[in-house]
């Protein structure tokens, strides 16, 4: 049904720095597959097929990454490091992978709308690959969403509850359950003092979003920071329409800063010893 997936990665990664002066965030690997290797994993698990990356300056390595390396299989061709490409050659027989680039960092809102040539369905779904989300007993969190969408056929975003404390650093949603973990959203706000926001639900990473978004980016106005939010044109899409939050089954790990980093490494890592 929803076959596309788009990965905003045009940031610079400033709190990995001076790793990140060269090396995109979105390939700091978590054991031995980058961080967007993750985010592909969990898209292709939802049923999409077509990754689309909006990009900066300094990010060839995650095209790079998705394309064949031709030395370096001849290199290990025959050995028995050869079966290591096993997964990735997988993946890139699977999907179709097609990039454009962010000429400047104007936030999220604008990355999604830059990405809007790469995206040909009714519906898409979106990943930020420094947010990596877990669910060791079930489907992974997109795959989650796109039963929701099946069902509502509108904009769905990934919410969970954050202390009080830390919600300035994300949008936060309010509005009204309408099944057990599934709110209609009414307002959201985007990094809201601990005064001003209405709950302590904040939206993570993971979005499906509906095709009409980009016409209401196309007149989203800068806001918090002078960037376009995608919070804002949610807000506008659910007075239109409707826009679900939802929250989500499984484990999320900011790996945008090195404590969440550290975190998922350690996760990973247990989990592999275990087989």
């Amino acid at each position: 049904m929803i076959k596309t997936c788009l990965f905003p990665a045009a940031g610079y990664g400033t709190r990995f720095l001076p790793a990140t002066k060269s090396l995109p965030k979105e390939m700091l690997p978590i054991l031995t597959k980058p961080l967007i290797h993750y985010g592909v994993d969990e898209a292709r698990e939802a049923g999409m097929n077509r990754m689309a990356f909006v990009t900066g300056r300094g990010k060839r390595t995650l095209e790079d990454y998705f394309d064949v390396s031709y030395e370096l299989e001849h290199q290990i061709k025959g050995s028995s490091k050869e079966c290591l490409l096993d997964e990735i050659r997988s993946l890139m027989n699977e999907c179709r992978f097609s990039f454009t680039r962010q000429m400047s960092m104007k936030g999220l809102g604008d990355a999604i709308y830059t990405g809007r040539t790469l995206v040909t369905e009714e519906a898409f779904g979106v990943i930020l690959a420094d947010d990596l989300c877990v669910n060791d007993s079930g489907d992974g969190v997109l795959k989650q969403m796109v039963e929701i969408y099946k069902k509502y056929r509108c904009s769905v975003v990934a919410v969970m509850e954050v202390p009080k404390e830390n919600i300035s650093s994300y949008g936060v949603v309010d509005g009204k359950f309408i099944e057990d973990d599934l709110l209609m959203v009414s307002n959201m706000i985007e990094k809201p003092t601990p005064e001003e926001a209405p709950t302590n639900l904040a939206i993570i990473g993971r979005y499906i979003l509906t095709s009409d978004i980009f016409k209401i980016l196309s007149q989203t106005k800068p806001g918090k920071n002078g960037e376009i939010q995608i919070t804002d044109a949610l807000m506008e899409q659910a007075k239109q329409g409707m826009v679900l939050a939802y929250k989500f089954k499984g484990r999320r790990f900011d790996c945008g800063n090195l404590d969440g980093f550290v975190d998922a490494t350690m996760h990973f890592y247990e989990r592999s010893k275990q087989g």
